[in-house]
């Protein structure tokens, strides 16, 4: 089975003081969705942003985000629907309007923070609540939309949230796991933890994995001799090893894919991808 490689291209807390390469403006994740695609990306995940990187919900914007992808590239567009603060409705009113194949949904709720050894303080520190009663909202206006749910989980009790909304019949196979790893307040990322995250998914699940920092690397390596998927990008990393930062989304889908190859597995284009995931693209 070829693996497929999302680039998640730019998040919404990094910023270029932390990474010069993390795009704002629609026309640069534009620009970063063609050299991930180019790359060998056929998936990106997008989170939009203001002109000065503040986090961004309005429909507009999505949409011209949309429109710069798609005069570059064909590549599978996946939208977040991820926040802290902001109204459900307004988090999910992009996927309604221009439906993407993919939208992003988080599972449950967590602690979540950054952590600063060196000062001994806490930034971004956080409750991420997404209660039941969200993630059936959520998942009903995908469903209408004919947009496929992600599953964002950053623990096994995530997984094991999709239980009873697989019993009610909201969510429905194929089933698209994201299995988040080395986030504070998350699961560790370790290989071992994978290992039980992904004996713990319903049958037949299609699942990735999402390393937090320079753990990403060996856990795209563990994903790839897995049998899975691998996400990579400026979202969750700057580095394409200790000390040496990317300079865009397309060096370190690169060395995913370099890797995928190492380990002896093709990287599947984007109608293979869509093959693969079972996904139809919208007219």
């Amino acid at each position: 089975m070829k693996v497929v490689v999302t680039a998640a291209l730019t998040g919404v807390l990094a910023t270029r003081e932390q990474c010069p390469a993390i795009p704002y403006t629609p026309k640069e994740i534009g620009e970063e969705a063609r050299r991930a695609a180019d790359a060998g990306a056929a998936i990106v995940h997008i989170h939009a942003r203001t002109a000065d990187g503040g986090p961004e919900w309005s429909v507009e914007t999505f949409a011209e985000i949309f429109g710069e992808v798609r005069a570059r590239t064909d590549v599978i567009v996946n939208f977040s629907t991820g926040a802290i603060g902001i109204p459900a409705e307004q988090r999910i009113a992009h996927i309604r309007d221009l439906r993407p194949e993919i939208g992003a949904l988080n599972m449950g709720s967590m602690n979540y923070a950054i952590y600063s050894r060196q000062k001994k303080a806490f930034y971004h520190d956080h409750v991420f609540a997404n209660p039941f009663k969200d993630i059936q909202f959520f998942l009903e206006a995908m469903n209408a939309a004919g947009v496929r749910p992600e599953l964002e989980c950053f623990d096994t009790g995530h997984i094991a949230n999709t239980a009873p909304l697989i019993d009610m019949g909201v969510l429905e196979p194929p089933y698209q796991f994201s299995l988040i790893m080395g986030v504070l307040g998350g699961i560790p990322g370790t290989t071992r933890h994978l290992t039980n995250q992904v004996e713990t998914l319903p049958e037949g699940s299609h699942w990735q994995v999402i390393g937090i920092g320079l753990k990403q690397w060996p856990l795209v390596a563990a994903a790839i001799t897995m049998g899975g998927n691998v996400r990579v990008g400026l979202e969750d990393n700057f580095y394409i090893e200790d000390g040496r930062m990317a300079k865009s989304n397309g060096e370190l889908v690169e060395k995913a894919a370099r890797l995928a190859h190492d380990l002896g597995r093709d990287v599947a284009s984007v109608e293979q991808a869509r093959t693969i995931l079972c996904l139809k693209p919208h007219d």
